[in-house]
């Protein structure tokens, strides 16, 4: 199995000792990201619309270094600070995606990294 990292300064360079994404041929496993803008390296103010915009756009761009789209998108893990954000995100999220929709699986946790109200990691295969 090789395994090949996938980095694009299009997308928020890794704030921690991981890759943006890891690339094993058939699957990509992008690691989740934030609304932290790829330029200035600040989060996205504003409320759970603004930042899912953010965060698909920041999937989308390591998803496009690596040649795929959300169109290749297996699987979705979102996580929310607040439960009652799910109709804003879904609204947000879906305008990115066309049927069939990926899997999905939405948590509530009690914190995320820099303080943002999600983050999303995905699964995709070539």
């Amino acid at each position: 199995m090789s395994r090949k990292a996938v980095e694009t300064n299009k997308a928020p360079q890794a704030i921690g000792p991981y890759s943006q994404a890891i690339d094993l041929g058939d699957l990509v496993f992008v690691s989740g990201q934030i609304p932290l803008n790829p330029e200035t390296m600040e989060i996205v103010e504003g409320d759970i619309k603004q930042q899912t915009i953010q965060v698909m756009k920041n999937l989308s761009a390591v998803l496009a270094e690596a040649g795929l789209s959300f169109d290749h998108v297996a699987k979705f893990t979102i996580y929310l600070t607040d439960m009652n954000d799910f109709a804003s995100l879904n609204d947000t999220y879906a305008a990115f995606l066309k049927a069939p929709y990926p899997a999905r699986a939405t948590v509530e946790v009690s914190q995320l990294p820099k303080g943002v109200k999600v983050e999303m990691d995905v699964i995709a295969k070539r």
